[in-house]
């Protein structure tokens, strides 16, 4: 690949993982402990995921266990639970954490994939976005002796480039809508 047009494929794939990681956070029903991921808890005054200072599992399909391997953790990592945006309360027995997910109802699922769809689109405006920068910079080259013929090929593979990447994104954005919906 030319690497004038290297840098913008970088972008776009940095912004499907950031989407891949943003949907990975979005409970579906089913205990994923990467509803875990974006949770800090203050282990000695530095801010440190939970899947750090503790052992995250999944005994049951709507359960997560937290166990931490200190036992004064237990309650800094249960406050850090309640305070996220995460919506469920935690429940403790002085060694283990368990956060057990009710069913989605049917209304609550349609709004988390309207969410998804949202994210999806940001994700879509991102990666035009960059192809637009790219070709600002593609347009830019003509002052700088490179022939028409060339900027028109580097121009279309930017298009093919971000074509590939909006389909994954759609993609993305159906495998998680999918999960969500299915009960």
């Amino acid at each position: 690949m030319d690497e004038r047009i290297q840098v913008y494929e970088t972008k776009m794939g940095k912004t499907l993982s950031n989407l891949e990681g943003e949907l990975g956070t979005i409970r579906a029903g089913r205990a994923n402990p990467h509803v875990l991921d974006r949770i800090v808890v203050d282990y000695y005054g530095t801010p440190t995921p939970i899947q750090q200072v503790a052992n995250v599992t999944v005994p049951e399909a709507r359960m997560i266990q937290i166990q931490p391997w200190e036992a004064n953790m237990v309650k800094v990592i249960e406050k850090a639970i309640m305070t996220s945006d995460l919506g469920i309360n935690p429940t403790n027995d002085g060694k283990l954490i368990r956060l057990v997910f009710p069913e989605l109802t049917e209304e609550r699922r349609k709004e988390l994939v309207k969410d998804v769809k949202k994210k999806g689109e940001a994700a879509k405006v991102a990666v035009r976005n960059i192809r637009r920068d790219a070709n600002d910079a593609m347009k830019k080259l003509a002052k700088q002796d490179v022939s028409e013929d060339e900027i028109k090929e580097l121009e279309d593979k930017v298009q093919k480039m971000t074509d590939k990447y909006i389909k994954e994104i759609d993609g993305a954005i159906e495998v998680k809508s999918k999960e969500i919906l299915t009960v």
